[in-house]
């Protein structure tokens, strides 16, 4: 029985059970072009089958799956996208989720299938890679954090400050987003000097390379001085230990003016009466993947403020990570 007393009922455990199957036909329905089929009106399955290549059988269970999961809507016989679906789903709306669903049918979820002796050993699974699956895997990764980013600009006020340090990320898409946001912005990133490339390419896409400057340096030991106002640690903590953490976040404090702002972004676990299961399920597929470490919060924040840092608050971004906000004391 419920607290109210109402009879409990299975519906959540076999929700939970049964998550892989409608996982696995997101995937197919991305894969097969479902989703950009109906990119320009409601279609029915005749005319998704005709667009996508599939039988009208296949076609049928993986609209009405989609339906069913609320990305499709559907009103006689006719199918459209939900509003979440237009936006992400096919390729002309805010931004297009499809590398990431690659990542995750191609890489992700073969690797979970060594999640039981994971378990029972923790010892991460083994992550067999040639180069074709290395580029599935950057994509897909790269595009997560394209979201991450712009679920930050959507949060975050960047207009107050002058000066970003964006220390040993993965993406250089958050800072990105903030010189875009404030055009007297200017941007520090001192990058793992394998990133080098990437991050010039994407400054100079974004049309913002003349406010910004790359410094190659390995994220555990750099130490960029300086009197910024603001500083990101994106996707940093879960790749490195405690001590190597404590480190970053003492070196990030040393290049931070004081009164200056933190912007912590990670998955995270944390203490309250229910856990955001986003952050939990990343702790299994970081660890099943390569071994990296979802960190609890509490930890995260005895780093912070033994380095300097006073946590301020926590964003909880869509879809995405928690970010720490905190000020340089």
């Amino acid at each position: 029985m419920t607290a109210s007393g109402t009879p409990a009922t299975p519906d959540r455990i076999v929700g939970i059970a049964t998550g892989y199957m409608g996982a696995k036909q997101l995937f197919a329905a991305a894969r097969t072009g479902l989703f950009r089929a109906l990119a320009d009106g409601e279609c029915d399955i005749p005319a998704l089958a005709s667009a996508t290549g599939l039988s009208e059988r296949m076609a049928r269970i993986l609209a009405d799956a989609m339906n069913g999961l609320g990305l499709l809507e559907r009103r006689d016989g006719r199918y459209r996208l939900a509003p979440d679906a237009a936006a992400y789903l096919t390729g002309d709306g805010d931004l297009d989720l499809h590398p990431f669903l690659a990542f995750l049918n191609e890489i992700s979820y073969g690797h979970w299938l060594q999640f039981d002796t994971t378990v029972d050993t923790t010892e991460p699974g083994e992550l067999k890679m040639d180069d074709d699956r290395w580029k599935a895997f950057m994509a897909g990764v790269m595009r997560y954090n394209t979201l991450h980013a712009a679920m930050l600009a959507r949060s975050f006020d960047f207009t107050p400050f002058r000066s970003l340090l964006d220390l040993g990320g993965l993406s250089p898409d958050f800072a990105i987003g903030a010189l875009k946001a404030n055009p007297g912005l200017t941007a520090r990133f001192v990058f793992d000097p394998a990133s080098t490339d990437a991050v010039t390419g994407a400054l100079a896409a974004a049309g913002v390379a003349d406010r910004a400057t790359v410094e190659p340096a390995p994220t555990d030991t750099a130490d960029p001085g300086g009197e910024h106002d603001l500083v990101m640690v994106n996707h940093v903590i879960h790749r490195f230990t405690a001590e190597q953490n404590r480190a970053i976040l003492t070196a990030a404090r040393a290049a931070a003016a004081p009164g200056a702002t933190l912007l912590l972004l990670d998955f995270l676990l944390d203490d309250d009466e229910r856990q955001r299961s986003i952050d939990a399920l990343h702790a299994g597929e970081y660890f099943v993947i390569d071994g990296t470490v979802v960190y609890p919060a509490s930890e995260v924040e005895e780093w912070l403020t033994a380095a300097g840092w006073r946590p301020r608050e926590v964003l909880a971004l869509p879809g995405s990570p928690r970010v720490v906000v905190a000020e340089a004391v």
